[in-house]
């Protein structure tokens, strides 16, 4: 075994190349040593990865944000025309409205102008009702009312507006008339019965 070791020449140049000692105290050369570390530490700051160029286009993400948008309005309008329906209903149901269309049916100046039947003008969207505009606020004592009304000779837009100055007073008729589509405006006489609370 001696002999045959004696016979080994050494590779020129490699008695020249620095070694160091690894854990098991082992002299290796430094380049081994480098390429220990690149097997088994990961990939050197310049990865392989970072000229690869795919083979086809990724495909594009699309923005959700339009159809978020769009359900976002579909259920504002939802929720808006809901409330509106809300609201109006209640106010084709208060006594208020109904005393006014009581009077109107009343009159003998609407009576000769609008004919028969005087009834609010329904609307298909609003199941039949008809949309009353403008406010019913008995509690602050202040009503503002407008809406249409057909007859059988003609059609027009009623106008109401009563204040109350304090609560048990009361109420201070301000406008109470009727404008026919051709122009014609049409006072109408309150009831003498005064207005529920």
């Amino acid at each position: 075994m001696s002999s045959a070791l004696s016979r080994l020449k050494l590779v020129p140049g490699l008695s020249r190349i620095p070694r160091h000692t690894n854990r098991q105290g082992l002299n290796l050369p430094s380049n081994l040593i480098q390429l220990r570390q690149y097997a088994s530490g990961g990939a050197p700051p310049q990865s392989v990865y970072s000229n690869f160029k795919p083979h086809r286009q990724l495909p594009k993400i699309e923005k959700r944000w339009p159809a978020m948008l769009g359900i976002a309005v579909v259920v504002m309008s939802g929720w808006g025309a809901f409330l509106t329906y809300v609201t109006n209903e209640t106010k084709v149901t208060s006594s208020v409205v109904k005393q006014i269309l009581r009077t109107i049916k009343e009159d003998p100046q609407l009576l000769e102008t609008m004919g028969m039947a005087i009834r609010p003008q329904p609307e298909w969207w609003l199941n039949g009702y008809p949309i009353i505009h403008g406010q019913v606020n008995q509690i602050q004592g202040n009503i503002d009312v407008s809406f249409r009304i057909k007859g059988s000779l003609g059609s027009g837009t009623v106008y109401f507006t009563s204040v109350r100055k304090a609560k048990g007073i009361p109420y201070t008729i301000l406008r109470f008339r009727v404008i026919l589509d051709d122009g014609r405006v049409i006072e109408v006489e309150p009831s003498p019965e005064p207005q529920s609370e």
